[in-house]
Parts: C-alpha cells; sequence; structure tokens
C-alpha cells in the first residue's frame, strides 16, 4: 500500500484520542538533566533542579502584626478604666527588652514581641493618657492570647522545604526564595528548541505578497509561546518546500537543540516532506488525532532528539501547542507531564450536532448583570480564523459524541491555565 496514502498501515487509520496521544506523547520525555547554578535574580522561569531547604525559620522571631501596644494579658483585670504606663518603644528593626510587670510597649508592625508580652492591642482600641509621669493607656477591648502576634516560624520553619525539584519559578516565588535568605538557585538548563516551519507560499511581515501568499503568523505564535514557557528558542525560520531543503534542517536543528518543533508539512501528500526526511534521518510516528482544530501530528526522533510536527492551519498551531506539546515541553524541562484540566461553567450556545472529534471551541467568559458566568463562542470557529484565539479567554472542550444545550455546564480552560 502506498505510504502517501492517510490509509496506510504504517499511520493508521482511525482517529486516536487526545488523552491517548498524550500518553504516547509521556512515555517518549527524556527530561534534561543538565544543571547549572544562577543567581536567584535571574531565576524567572527557570526550574528548579534540588529541592530548596530553608536554613532559618520565616519570621525568625515572633512579630507584631499591627501597629499598637505589646501587653501581658495578666496585668489587665478588664476594668475598662484599668490604664497601665507605656515603658518602651519598640520600632521594626529593633529589639526591647523584657516587659515590666503592670506596663505596656509602644510597638510598631515587625517589630519583635518583647519577653513576657502575649498579645498585641491594635491603637485604635486603645485611649492614650498623658501625665507628668509617664504616658498611660486605656484599653477599650482586650484581645485574646497571642491576638496580632506573628509567631516564629509561622510562615517557614528552618530545615523545611520550601520549594521543591522541578518547581518552575513564578516571580512570587523568587521573593518567597529571597526571603529565607537565599542567593543562587541549581535549575536545570534551559530546553533549547529548534522550529522550522514549511510551505513556500509563506513570507515574512513587511515583505509584499504575490498571489497566494500568506504572512508567517505561525513562526510568531510558536516562538512567542514557547518563550512564554522559558524555553531558548532556535529559529530556523521557514523552511523551502523540497525534500534537500528539509533534510538540511532538521539536520541543523538536530545538532543545536534538545527538541524539535515544525508546523506546516505533516500530512502525507506529495508536498509534505517533513515523513520522508524524518523517515531518512530518524523514526517517525504520523498520528491522526481526533481534535478540532488539528488532526495530523507527526512525532518522532533524530539523533535521539525527540520532534514534534504541528498541523499548518494557524489556529490548528495554537491548540495543539496548548493540547499536546506544552505538557510534553514541560517535562522535557524536568516538571511534571500534566495536561491542563479546566473548570465547568455555563455555556451560552448550543452545539446540535454531534460532536465526532473532541473540539476546543474558542470562547469568552462573561459576566451578566446578576454577576453570573457563560461563555459566548466566537461566531467563526475555522481553523484558519486566529481572530478567534486573540478574541477569546480560553477554549471550551466538547468531547466526542456529544451535543450541547444552551445553559448547559462545559469544561472551560482558560489560556491562563497555559502559561499564556
Amino acid at each position: 500500500m502506498d505510504l502517501n496514502s492517510c490509509d496506510s498501515p504504517k499511520f493508521g487509520v482511525q482517529l486516536m484520542p487526545v488523552n491517548e496521544a498524550l500518553q504516547r506523547l509521556e512515555a517518549q520525555v527524556i527530561p534534561l538533566t543538565e544543571v547549572e547554578v544562577v543567581p536567584l535574580a535571574e531565576g524567572l522561569q527557570r526550574v528548579l533542579a534540588q529541592p530548596v531547604y530553608s536554613e532559618i525559620n520565616v519570621p525568625p522571631h515572633a512579630n507584631s502584626s499591627m501597629d499598637g501596644y505589646a501587653i501581658r494579658l495578666a496585668d489587665w483585670s478588664g476594668d475598662s478604666q484599668q490604664t497601665l504606663p507605656v515603658s518602651q518603644r519598640i520600632p521594626a528593626g529593633s529589639m526591647g527588652t523584657e516587659l515590666a510587670t503592670n506596663s505596656v510597649a509602644r510597638i510598631f508592625t515587625g517589630a519583635p514581641i518583647p519577653e513576657g508580652a502575649d498579645a498585641v492591642v491594635m491603637q485604635e482600641l486603645c485611649t492614650v493618657q498623658n501625665d507628668s509621669e509617664a504616658q498611660q493607656i486605656q484599653v477599650t477591648q482586650l484581645p485574646e492570647l497571642n491576638e496580632n502576634i506573628r509567631q516564629a516560624g509561622e510562615d517557614i520553619l528552618a530545615g523545611s522545604v520550601v520549594l521543591d525539584k522541578g518547581h518552575q519559578l513564578r516571580a512570587q516565588d523568587i521573593g518567597l526564595l529571597a526571603s529565607i535568605g537565599v542567593t543562587m538557585v541549581d535549575v536545570f538548563k534551559r530546553l533549547k528548541v529548534a522550529v522550522f516551519f514549511t510551505g513556500d507560499e509563506l513570507k515574512e511581515p513587511g515583505e509584499p505578497l504575490g498571489l497566494g501568499q500568506i504572512y508567517n503568523s505561525n513562526r510568531y505564535t510558536l516562538t512567542a509561546m514557547l518563550k512564554r514557557l522559558g524555553c531558548d528558542v532556535i529559529d530556523l525560520g521557514t523552511v523551502e518546500d523540497t525534500l534537500a531543503a528539509t533534510i538540511t534542517a532538521f539536520k541543523q536543528a538536530s545538532e543545536s537543540a534538545d527538541l524539535i518543533l515544525t508546523s506546516g508539512g505533516v500530512s502525507v501528500g506529495e508536498e509534505d516532506h517533513i515523513r520522508p526526511a524524518l523517515e531518512q534521518l530518524g523514526e517517525l510516528d504520523l498520528w491522526r488525532i481526533s481534535i478540532k482544530p488539528g488532526k495530523p501530528l507527526a512525532f518522532g526522533k533524530i539523533n535521539n532528539v525527540p520532534f514534534i510536527g504541528l498541523p499548518g492551519n494557524p489556529v490548528s498551531v495554537f491548540a495543539t501547542t496548548c493540547i499536546l506539546a506544552r505538557p510534553f515541553v514541560k517535562a522535557m524541562q524536568g516538571m511534571p507531564f500534566t495536561p491542563v484540566k479546566g473548570i465547568p461553567v455555563k455555556a451560552d450556545f448550543a452545539i446540535s450536532y454531534t460532536v465526532r472529534r473532541r473540539e476546543y471551541l474558542r470562547v469568552q467568559l462573561q459576566l451578566d448583570d446578576a454577576g453570573v458566568q457563560s461563555l459566548v463562542l466566537y461566531p467563526n470557529q475555522s481553523s484558519g480564523v486566529l481572530t478567534s484565539a486573540s478574541w477569546a479567554d480560553g477554549f471550551a472542550v466538547i468531547n466526542e459524541g456529544m451535543t450541547l444545550a444552551k445553559g448547559d455546564p462545559v469544561e472551560f480552560i482558560p489560556f491562563s491555565f497555559f502559561d499564556l
């Protein structure tokens, strides 16, 4: 049988469920192992190669969460007219002395609690009286034991794991590590991803368009998505639609990258050169995925460098990168292989036909006057309408065999769940 046919035994006739495709991809992941040490300030989006332990308690000492007065509850009788003198003043960054019996300490947010104090009264609940000898404090409402006190180690205990291996550092994580005095972090080397794009019809923005030509939006979509995922992108640009040029591009990519991603040319037509190039250089599987937008997906290896070939339509590139390529990329970086799952939201549209492939519809999340959320469908769901992805907030996922009535709950995956 002709291998150019979609019915080739090598490539199969049946559409592969998305979940099975994800399982196959997960089985092929070989995570990076090379480690480097970088300054904490340069750690954003990097993946920890070792767990980080704290050597200190955070906070290092009990401190006040309010501006007010540190007191010893036993000194107070409960008489609303009782007053006690202020024996010391403790600003943040200073250490007070032991609280004298039958006195209070003026204290400010973040300042250490003096020995002997067991609560802080916020200043709004105190009345200050001045006499010739000392300032006196009257309390209008006594606090509970340890109220307004942040205990030592309340946030982080010395010896505990603060962030585990495989965690990708976000801005708040950088701050967290700074709070325990970390200056350098052990991280996996950045994943180097080589990308190239096939199609003689593709032109670069700024170039004049001839008849039948289009701008190469996929190049900019895919490279931007990979950079958001923390990858170093090796952009080989648009490759001429010939077998020789495709082979050259694959060789160049395999010599410089940890992973190769392409867009276009992954079907089995006579103008699609990905398949024959891969079969000459390495290993290739071509899967027909039960997904819309998208369907053909190529996976292979060249010199033990994994390769994922994405479809060519703009929305198909966006969707298959989110759903299929992203968890593979994350796992190669040393993170768990975790496909994104959504949340149920009411659909403000209906699907009257029976869905044949799992559909990832571009939708926008809206609120009505009563504050009820619902999903609004972009009117044109064609895989060539990139406007739908830019307009949308996320995907509504419609599984095979489903229909949908207006008002039914549907799985909604916000684009933010994909780190986009």
